[in-house]
């Protein structure tokens, strides 16, 4: 964002109580050292401030942290009943076959047999097909290469939820 104006969405997160900040931080990713961080970084100037500070963070992430982001997710295909957010990221497997959701669920549980988490993507935009594809690719990973995909993954997604909190009116 080049405006030199705070955005009203980050105007008012920034106003927010503390714990009401933490809830939204929460909502936004599990990891309770990555909403700390957050919270006690305010106020932010511009968004591209608070990305910057949430990577920042996702980087600094010990294994416990990304174990406590992922528990917060649920399988691709498999969104948590009742969460807006799940359903509208994981809206690429909504119109898939049968087949695909059957395939996804297989391999969904053999990804978390070898690598003890969900398998994690940013599947916002992401067809049913390309998140096959991407299970398929990644769990011939080793456990090292793959946590950090995860990581990857994980900033990617709490830029996406961090925008929807602070970018929209």
């Amino acid at each position: 964002m080049t405006s030199t104006s705070t955005p009203p969405g980050l105007t008012r997160f920034n106003a927010l109580e503390e714990h009401a900040a933490y809830t939204a931080l929460r909502e936004a990713c599990a990891s309770t050292a990555w909403a700390k961080r957050l919270l006690a970084a305010r106020p932010y100037a511009t968004c591209e401030d608070l990305y910057a500070e949430s990577d920042a963070a996702m980087a600094e992430l010990t294994a416990a942290d990304l174990d406590e982001a992922m528990a917060g997710h649920p399988p691709i295909g498999r969104p948590m009943p009742g969460d807006p957010t799940s359903a509208r990221e994981q809206s690429g497997m909504a119109g898939a076959s049968d087949a695909l959701k059957a395939e996804m669920l297989e391999l969904n549980l053999a990804y978390q047999e070898k690598f003890g988490h969900v398998f994690l993507i940013c599947a916002t935009g992401r067809t049913g097909e390309q998140m096959r594809d991407a299970v398929r690719e990644r769990i011939g990973n080793p456990p090292e290469r793959e946590r950090e995909i995860v990581r990857t993954e994980l900033g990617k997604i709490n830029r996406i939820r961090l925008a929807r909190l602070v970018e929209e009116d």
